[in-house]
């Protein structure tokens, strides 16, 4: 952080109360609702380091992201992945929009089911116009979570604003199709990163070796983790470890299997090999995570 003071950078994440209090009408460690952007001084460089979706309602801006010039027009979708950075801003005076912005790991954890070419298109154009179509959906599920958001929270409000984000990112990755079809080229280590997460959605109970899916895709585990680095900023192994978790964690929480035949049916060689897995990332053992989503349901 503190080279990029030197810079005179304003870092924009969910810990950056001062941005998010001029912002946003609502935001926590997970999610931010941006409405407010005329408050901000875009004179200043921000430095996001969250995942950003917005919505040009009416106006027009012009912004630098990574050093390269984007102009965005009424119904046009500002895409960021983290780590950008945001410089030399213009807005008219009309200009208004609308949005979220989420916290990488909570977006990698809602996220990690969905296939990763929207994130590809999006890291080539962070600028895309929406349909008349695609702008309601994108209103709708904005007003819902927003209202959900700032209203008294009920007994289920997390599980409730995670089922309405993640189906939000299903719909949303589902009308990318044709931006992808029309503007997306790929390059061939895309390529391989593409068929490598096409194996990873494919496949039960996953192979948990990145050489099994090296042999398949028929390059060297090297190769494929460092290709998976370039693109995604996760290891092959890291990738699968996402995917064989949120296998584990759907087990846990929504089948009444036992312990011992949710990690036989995984392919763990023991109970005690898949306590160990489990606890490394999720933090605690299998049974500690169980009683803890039981009673979290139980709540008053």
């Amino acid at each position: 952080m503190n080279r990029m003071k030197d810079r005179n950078i304003i870092v924009g994440n969910l810990d950056n109360k001062e941005i998010l209090d001029q912002a946003t009408t609502y935001y926590d460690n997970r999610i931010a609702v941006i409405e407010e952007v005329h408050n901000i001084d875009m004179k200043q460089t921000i430095w996001i380091e969250a995942v950003c979706a917005i919505l040009c309602k009416k106006g027009k801006a012009s912004v630098y992201i990574n050093g390269q010039l984007y102009d965005i027009h009424e119904n046009d979708l500002l895409l960021c992945r983290p780590n950008i950075i945001l410089e030399h801003g213009m807005i008219s005076v009309d200009f208004d929009c609308y949005g979220f912005l989420l916290s990488p790991e909570y977006i990698e954890r809602m996220a990690v089911s969905t296939c990763w070419n929207a994130q590809l298109f999006i890291q080539k154009h962070p600028v895309i116009s929406l349909e008349y179509e695609e702008v309601q959906v994108f209103h709708q599920y904005f007003e819902l979570l927003r209202n959900k958001l700032t209203k008294p929270s009920g007994k289920h409000q997390k599980e409730l604003i995670d089922s309405l984000l993640q189906a939000f990112l299903y719909e949303f990755h589902d009308s990318m199709k044709h931006f992808e079809e029309s503007q997306m080229s790929f390059s061939s280590a895309e390529t391989l990163f593409k068929s490598f997460i096409s194996l990873l959605n494919k496949s039960y109970p996953k192979e948990r070796s990145v050489s099994s899916y090296a042999d398949k895709l028929c390059v060297s585990p090297k190769y494929l983790s460092s290709i998976c680095k370039g693109i995604s900023q996760h290891t092959a192994s890291e990738l699968i470890n996402q995917y064989v978790i949120k296998d584990i964690e759907y087990l846990l929480k929504r089948t009444n299997k036992s312990v011992k035949e949710i990690a036989n049916e995984l392919n763990f060689p023991n109970l005690s090999f898949f306590g160990k897995y489990t606890k490394r990332y999720l933090g605690m053992s299998p049974k500690q995570y169980r009683n803890q989503m039981l009673s979290s349901d139980n709540q008053p």
